[in-house]
């Protein structure tokens, strides 16, 4: 205070020395040397007051620390809250360690300091812990601040970088996760606190004067926290806050939606999407039929949206929960939206669309379906011809659901020429397969002959194509041997081996032409046209096969619906060891 004030007269000094000099003031004229030499000095001084300034703030900053450090090393042990005579003394003394409880602790670069002083703010925290849960009454007017203020101190800190920053992503059953070396208090702390907002002596009318908008941007910024167990405790406090604090309840859906904003559209990079997703699953439950334009926006800009992120295995089911939850009650754009974010080249991503598909399908009304029946069904169709076993697998579950089956069976016509062809071209899981084309059959046995008879006709048009195709590729063979550079081209380019010997149309795999497979049917032959019953009747015996070698092998051999067969990476690391 004494360096400012000083600063403030030279200052002042300094103008009126200016004002002394200037014409206007009638003290007579001053040259311009003159006035170039006040100039400097003036300069001068501020320079001097700037760096002396800078020197008050260093050796404050010192003084600081070291009183900061001096407190850490004096923290001593007060007495029990429960040998307090008087509710008064109890309460002074609950106060007092409250504000021993916020000397926050380096257990990162000093872990072994200090450890008296450790010890005493463990104790001192779990017997305010034992404090509230056990004592009625312990929760009075003053006590709120200062509860706010422990649990802000300890808490709302900046967090470590990430510990992966650009390698793979995350990994829940193989990786391990960053745990935070201070846990050992703040695990109390957050006890402490989850008690005290639960404890029947909470008023939220006298506590919202501490919890506010600032704190509660401040909890969320935690959510980045590689620690699960943090972010668990996270995700209880704020659901609370949540209930009680009706005047906070728009803050924290506005605030949420930003981090979900700022991961889909930014970062891709958050550890506490899951538990935010799981709150909000169980604020969904709550919302009132019609939807709010609100709920409907972040219904389609956010939750589906977040079904493209790289890292979606590790927050999937809070996912699926939430779209499930909020799904029927939006229409046929949760279906739609699913469908335009649905993977590529992704099988195992591919594999929990259809499981979250199915979860949808399971309580949409049967007039919602039929308006989005037609790409739905054609996607499930995909995903069943997929070359990917797991991805055909887990489509072909579909038909042991009895609900989506009624929905098909209700729409059979549409159905059933879309997802027939698909059941007829693959080969990779028999049993299913048959299952399938069995319950098809069931369902409608004229439309099932109908689509037998017209993938019949539209194998034969393939043949005939495949012919026609050969064909003019054994013209285009034949003109180009006839022409007079052939041989040239020959010598350049074709290996001697590979060369024709003559000139014949019927050999026309010479000069680099790659011969396809030859038909040796082309008008598609009575005795080697492909019958599909005769097919399903393969199948059938191929699926009994299958059944009965299932069964010799026991329980080990059987696939679980619910969770596909997925290879970890220890399981590959091993394998190419074995390599």
């Amino acid at each position: 205070m004494s360096s400012f004030l000083s600063g403030l007269k030279s200052v002042m000094a300094g103008g009126d020395r200016k004002n002394a000099s200037s014409p206007s003031s009638g003290g007579g004229g001053v040259s311009g040397s003159g006035k170039s030499l006040a100039t400097k000095q003036q300069s001068q001084q501020q320079q001097q007051q700037q760096q002396q300034h800078s020197a008050d703030f260093q050796q404050s900053k010192r003084l600081a620390d070291e009183k900061s450090g001096q407190m850490r090393r004096e923290l001593y042990s007060l007495p029990l809250l429960k040998d307090a005579a008087t509710p008064e003394q109890r309460e002074s003394l609950m106060m007092q360690k409250l504000r021993q409880c916020c000397v926050v602790f380096d257990f990162v670069r000093e872990p072994l300091s200090d450890l008296r002083a450790k010890e005493v703010k463990r104790q001192a925290l779990q017997e305010l812990l034992d404090h509230v849960i056990t004592s009625r009454g312990a929760i009075t007017e003053p006590v709120y601040a200062e509860a706010v203020f422990m649990f802000s101190a300890n808490v709302f800190r900046t967090l470590p970088p990430p510990s992966n920053p650009i390698g793979a992503e995350f990994d829940p059953e193989e990786d391990e996760p960053a745990l935070d070396a201070a846990w050992p208090h703040l695990h109390l702390v957050y006890e402490f606190f989850l008690r005290f907002l639960e404890s029947p002596d909470f008023q939220p009318c006298l506590a919202k004067r501490c919890i506010e908008h600032q704190f509660v941007l401040q909890l969320l910024d935690t959510f980045d926290s590689e620690d699960p167990r943090e972010r668990d405790f996270l995700k209880t406090i704020l659901h609370r806050i949540y209930g009680k604090f009706l005047g906070l309840r728009a803050v924290i859906r506005r605030n949420v939606n930003n981090i979900f904003y700022r991961f889909i559209y930014e970062t891709e990079r958050h550890n506490g999407i899951a538990e935010l997703l799981e709150i909000l699953g169980s604020i969904i439950n709550g919302f009132a039929l019609p939807l709010k334009e609100e709920h409907k926006v972040f219904l389609l800009r956010v939750l589906l949206p977040l079904h493209k992120a790289k890292t979606l295995s590790t927050y999937h089911p809070q996912l699926a929960y939430c779209v499930v939850q909020e799904g029927p009650l939006a229409g046929p754009a949760v279906l739609l939206g699913l469908l335009r974010f649905w993977p590529k080249v992704h099988s195992p991503k591919e594999v929990m669309f259809l499981t979250e598909l199915e979860e949808i399908l399971d309580v949409v009304d049967p007039v919602e379906f039929r308006k989005v029946a037609g790409p739905l069904l054609r996607q499930l169709a995909r995903c069943v011809s997929s070359p990917h076993f797991q991805v055909a697998e887990r489509a072909l579950y579909y038909w042991n659901n009895e609900y989506v089956l009624s929905l098909m069976s209700d729409n059979a016509s549409l159905a059933m020429p879309i997802v027939f062809p698909a059941l007829t071209g693959t080969r990779l899981i028999h049993t299913l397969v048959y299952n399938a084309l069995k319950l098809l059959m069931e369902m409608d046995q004229k439309l099932f002959d109908e689509c037998t008879i017209r993938y019949q006709e539209e194998r034969q048009r393939e043949r005939e194509a495949l012919v026609k195709r050969e064909q003019l590729w054994q013209q285009l063979a034949a003109q180009a041997m006839d022409n007079p550079l052939y041989p040239v081209f020959c010598r350049q380019t074709v290996p001697k081996e590979q060369r024709p010997s003559n000139r014949r149309v019927d050999q026309p795999a010479a000069a680099g032409f790659a011969a396809t497979e030859t038909v040796d049917n082309p008008t598609g032959a009575e005795d080697e046209e492909e019958d599909v019953q005769s097919g399903l009747t393969a199948l059938e015996r191929e699926a009994l096969a299958e059944a009965n070698a299932s069964g010799s092998t026991g329980s080990a051999g059987s696939v679980r619906r619910d969770k596909p067969l997925l290879r970890r990476k220890s399981e590959l690391n091993k394998s190419k060891a074995s390599k």
